[in-house]
């Protein structure tokens, strides 16, 4: 069985293993000023994700937790428009969206109105199967197009290909790949990448120069992972990091396995905004009350004892 419980000392030899430092932010932009590392976190910090040119709030929405088949837990309570337009009036101004989640319609009704320039919006393209209810899987270019209608948008700052998990996966996917960087150079999508699901796919996208923003699962109790130990994970994002990719950091909360373990939640921001190396974290908020929750919660934590 897997241990779950990190003791100090597995806390202190992961983090020393991460080689950690502060967190890196990015200058002010979306009309919020950045800040330098000081005792606390600033939720509303503008950070640039690697050298994508990207810029967003240090927290992100995710809109996709217990996403499949174009359907997610805000969606099936109803409260997604409602969740996604807080968290922008509170100052979030990532959105991570996903064909699978079946968000799109929701994030475009919540955020109507609103400056596109504003606010940075990701998707993702599911190209295996199961995920979707379709059984085509049509090229990259086409979805997109699907994508931009409904999400009512020009163009998207973000679109990654979902849930890698093949070593060859940048082989595999070539085709698609192509069409995506075409679709850069035409400015349809500002950057591309990819949401790995195994630290073998994770591996691959260090070498990658297609490769722009990587979502990677991380959290200090190797809870729904790509390894149950930490160690062996961000030596993996550290190479990212210096190879100019963008970190966005999920599963903070396991994949909300302890969502309900307040020391848990701390830890793990902690944790994961002293790495220095993951650029912004998302959240997949459920309930309104939990985007205060969490904006306090990071603005609590005392990461200067992890700054090299």
């Amino acid at each position: 069985m897997v241990k779950r419980n990190l003791t100090r000392r597995q806390f202190i030899a992961t983090t020393l293993a991460a080689g950690a430092g502060s967190v890196l932010f990015g200058k002010a932009a979306l009309g919020f000023p950045a800040r330098s590392t000081g005792l606390s976190a600033d939720p509303f910090q503008i950070i640039t994700l690697g050298k994508s040119g990207l810029k967003s709030t240090l927290l992100g929405m995710g809109t996709g937790f217990s996403g499949y088949n174009r359907s997610s837990n805000i969606t099936r309570a109803g409260v997604a428009e409602t969740i996604i337009h807080q968290a922008y009036e509170k100052g979030i101004r990532f959105f991570d969206c996903a064909d699978s989640y079946g968000t799109h319609p929701f994030t475009a009704a919540a955020l109507k109105g609103v400056p596109r320039e504003s606010y940075t919006l990701s998707s993702k393209i599911w190209v295996g199967p199961g995920g979707i209810p379709e059984i085509e899987r049509p090229d990259a270019d086409v979805v997109i197009d699907r994508f931009r209608k409904e999400l009512k948008t020009d163009y998207l700052d973000l679109v990654q290909i979902h849930c890698m998990t093949d070593p060859q996966w940048t082989d595999k996917q070539k085709k698609q790949m192509d069409i995506l960087e075409n679709l850069k150079a035409k400015k349809i999508i500002r950057a591309h990448g990819v949401s790995v699901h195994s630290l073998e796919a994770m591996e691959t996208c260090v070498e990658s120069p297609w490769v722009d923003v990587v979502h990677v699962r991380i959290n200090p109790f190797g809870e729904v992972m790509d390894k149950n130990d930490p160690a062996a994970v961000i030596p993996v994002i550290a190479k990212l990091h210096k190879a100019g990719k963008g970190i966005i950091g999920m599963k903070l909360i396991g994949n909300g396995n302890f969502k309900n373990d307040s020391e848990k939640i701390d830890a793990s921001l902690k944790y994961v905004l002293g790495l220095g190396t993951v650029d912004m974290i998302i959240v997949g908020f459920e309930l309104p009350e939990q985007i205060d929750n969490y904006i306090g919660r990071i603005k609590n934590v005392n990461i200067s004892k992890l700054e090299n």
